[in-house]
């Protein structure tokens, strides 16, 4: 979370980062620690495509859809592995996002989210969120591109 807080310090919005005294580390989870519908969880899901990693942020009610995904990605969906997860992306399981991730990850943000005017990604751990326009999502999370593999 230090590496979150610092990212949003330097954006004047540290302050909007929510941490929890209990877990938020699963969507129902952090639903519950919010307060607000499961499908508001913006989750951050890493793939490998090839030698690269891929993070694509999803509403928290949402699947990846195998067919959509090989469609985007020509390959079949793979997840990274939670022992490679740190080393790939930069946070651990629970508190993966899609801010300051490390610098050769691609960053994709599915439709499933355009239907909230706000969403909830974690924060770099496992009891952290902070409350997003989708806007703002957008431009804090240096996305590639919007993709539709959620179902």
């Amino acid at each position: 979370i230090e590496k979150v807080k610092e990212f949003f310090k330097k954006r004047d919005m540290a302050d909007k980062i929510l941490e929890f005294d209990r877990s938020s580390a699963t969507v129902a989870l952090a639903a519950q620690a919010i307060g607000c519908e499961e499908a508001r969880i913006a989750k951050s899901l890493a793939f490998m495509v090839g030698d690269k990693v891929v993070l694509i942020v999803v509403a928290g009610d949402a699947r990846i859809d195998n067919k959509k995904y090989k469609e985007q990605f020509s390959t079949k969906a793979t997840m990274v592995s939670p022992d490679e997860i740190v080393d790939l992306v930069g946070y651990p399981i629970g508190g993966v996002c899609p801010f300051d991730v490390n610098e050769d990850v691609v960053v994709y943000l599915d439709e499933s989210l355009k239907r909230f005017k706000t969403v909830y990604p974690a924060c770099g751990s496992s009891n952290s969120a902070i409350e997003l326009s989708i806007s703002q999502l957008e431009k804090y999370s240096k996305f590639f591109s919007w993709i539709d593999v959620g179902r």
